[in-house]
């Protein structure tokens, strides 16, 4: 009974060590991405793919705050939210309200003016290589939640699966553009990207104000 107690421990070790590594792994892509999403998108005056590498550095600062949550939880399974994770949450929220102030302003602007990008072919390709990624990570951390019974981590599971829906819709939106060359379809697609960037920062303020771990907007 003993020796099993033990290996459990030395599971459970390694099951938070693939966690924390989930979370770093997060941070590291969204950085890449959002750098050539973002140069990119200004290189071809895709305001949608601007937008997506734009959140993607807000999903940085989400991703510190994940990764020092996974290290609490480690120490303390029935730890609370500590004041970092709180601060980083209300970061995080401020930057996408901020976020959603420029992309919804923008799309107008262009919209009024009749601005098209030059090409939405990368705004094609990386929403491809993002929906994989991210289709991964939330695998990952689902099967690694599921293993440690953590609510915690299967909360952020469910939140990562946002970021699927924003991948998607700059690919619906870039795809109709390159086919088609629709006026408004890229200003249209940042809108949905505003939208759930919205909902982003609403559910950060919400959890910074209280311990739950899933706000309305999270399928958890």
């Amino acid at each position: 009974m003993k020796t099993t107690s033990i290996l459990d421990s030395e599971n459970k070790v390694q099951l938070y060590k693939v966690a924390f590594w989930l979370a770093l792994f997060t941070i590291a892509y969204n950085t890449i991405e959002g750098l050539v999403s973002t140069y990119l998108g200004y290189e071809d005056e895709s305001l949608s793919l601007f937008g997506f590498g734009a959140d993607s550095f807000i999903e940085v600062i989400s991703g510190i705050g994940i990764a020092h949550m996974v290290l609490r939880i480690q120490k303390n399974d029935n730890s609370t939210r500590d004041s970092f994770e709180r601060t980083a949450l209300k970061i995080t929220g401020f930057a996408f309200y901020t976020l959603v102030a420029g992309l919804t302003f923008t799309s107008i602007f262009n919209i009024w003016t009749g601005h098209k990008p030059e090409t939405t072919f990368w705004g094609v390709v990386i929403s491809v290589i993002s929906i994989a990624v991210m289709w991964a990570l939330v695998y990952g951390k689902v099967h690694v939640g599921k293993k440690l019974h953590s609510d915690a981590i299967l909360a952020d599971a469910g939140c990562t699966r946002v970021c699927i829906y924003m991948s998607v819709i700059l690919l619906i939106a870039s795809g109709i553009y390159e086919l088609t060359g629709l006026a408004y379809i890229d200003s249209i697609g940042t809108l949905g990207i505003a939208y759930f960037a919205f909902r982003e920062g609403r559910e950060c303020f919400e959890k910074a104000n209280s311990d739950a771990l899933c706000s309305s907007n999270c399928s958890c």
